[in-house]
């Protein structure tokens, strides 16, 4: 049997300017995790989820096409991961197998509430990564985050995939999105091996090393938020005022090149910075396009961090979910923490991942 898991994500700058190509973001891996494992099956193959217990699909094949007993399934993203990882297993000249698939999330609460810590893409990377060595297929890092863009593009529609960056390279990133269009095209026109082996336009992934005395504060609010849906509000605000959309592309742009700068000279007062004029400019995006991205909850949770010395923004695109605070380890956070939790924020008790193995 196989086992497999890829951690999920938060947001810590960059957020929707990131969605265009070559804009940064900065994002860590998180020690939750999705875990997939995959055991050899004969004549049919089933799919299940610790989190949709009542849910498990058989699966058969015509030819080499997956055919579902049970098409009304909640796993649109494991199957869309399935399907191009099988085709990337074609590619290599492997016979496809039948398999048992089994998924299970630490990445939303107990009740099925989602924290907003990028659980469609964990599980995107943890299929395509299990898959690959189930088939024994030739994966880098590089190219496990190319089969997952791909496979998670061709479900959510949208996005920068910096959530595919984060669970598979995990620690800190700086990461800059590639050009959706470009893809799209040379999908029509090349074989998925000469794809997977080409440079893509705009896209980078550099690895940052914190300060040392960096703490990461993760606040959640209790409200989920759909990024998809506040992506889709934005695309369309920006073709109504697109000049106010370049400056604040800009702006995003260069406060972001700034705090990258912040990392590599280890100063925390430059990062600190930096985190409050992003939330400024997320907050003058959200005015100009009407698409709620700091809550009232997440306000207050913004609002008690700074009382106590720390940086803090919405994580994401915003409208519920989660909030981050970077702050100096010399600081005293239990005030903060109790301030947080007779508001009703429930603190995440998570930390940065670090991704060890080559996938």
């Amino acid at each position: 049997m196989i086992s497999v898991q890829a951690p999920g994500k938060l947001y810590l700058a960059g957020e929707y300017a990131v969605v265009e190509a070559g804009y940064p973001a900065i994002i860590v891996a998180l020690n939750q995790f999705v875990t997939v494992t995959i055991e050899e099956s004969q004549n049919f193959g089933t799919i299940d989820s610790e989190q949709y217990k009542e849910t498990s699909v058989n699966w058969r094949r015509s030819g080499d096409e997956l055919v579902f007993d049970n098409r009304d399934n909640p796993f649109h993203y494991l199957l869309s991961a399935i399907r191009l990882t099988e085709s990337y297993a074609r590619a290599c000249g492997r016979d496809l197998k039948f398999y048992h698939l089994s998924v299970n999330s630490q990445l939303d609460s107990k009740d099925g509430k989602k924290f907003g810590l990028g659980s469609s893409a964990a599980v995107t990377v943890g299929t395509v990564k299990a898959l690959c060595k189930f088939y024994q297929l030739p994966i880098t890092k590089d190219t496990l985050f190319k089969l997952a863009a791909i496979a998670h593009l061709d479900v959510q529609g949208n996005g920068s995939l910096g959530d595919i960056a984060a669970s598979v390279y995990g620690g800190w990133i700086a990461y800059h999105s590639f050009d959706h269009q470009w893809l799209a095209e040379q999908r029509q026109q090349l074989s998925l091996i000469d794809l997977l082996a080409l440079d893509w336009p705009g896209l980078s992934i550099e690895l940052l090393t914190p300060p040392d005395d960096l703490r990461l504060l993760i606040g959640w609010t209790g409200s989920p938020a759909s990024t998809s849906h506040l992506v889709d509000k934005v695309t369309w605000a920006k073709s109504v005022d697109q000049i106010e959309y370049r400056h604040f592309l800009t702006a995003s742009r260069d406060c972001l090149n700034r705090m990258i700068d912040g990392f590599r000279r280890g100063a925390i007062d430059i990062i600190q910075r930096e985190i409050r004029t992003n939330r400024h400019l997320l907050q003058h995006l959200s005015s100009f396009s009407h698409v709620p991205i700091e809550t009232v909850a997440l306000n207050t949770l913004c609002a008690i961090a700074e009382d106590h010395g720390g940086a803090a923004k919405t994580s994401g695109a915003g409208g519920g979910d989660c909030g981050i605070v970077l702050i100096n380890r010399h600081e005293a956070i239990d005030t903060l923490l109790q301030d947080w939790e007779a508001e009703g924020i429930t603190t995440l008790p998570l930390s940065v991942h670090n991704v060890l193995d080559l996938v």
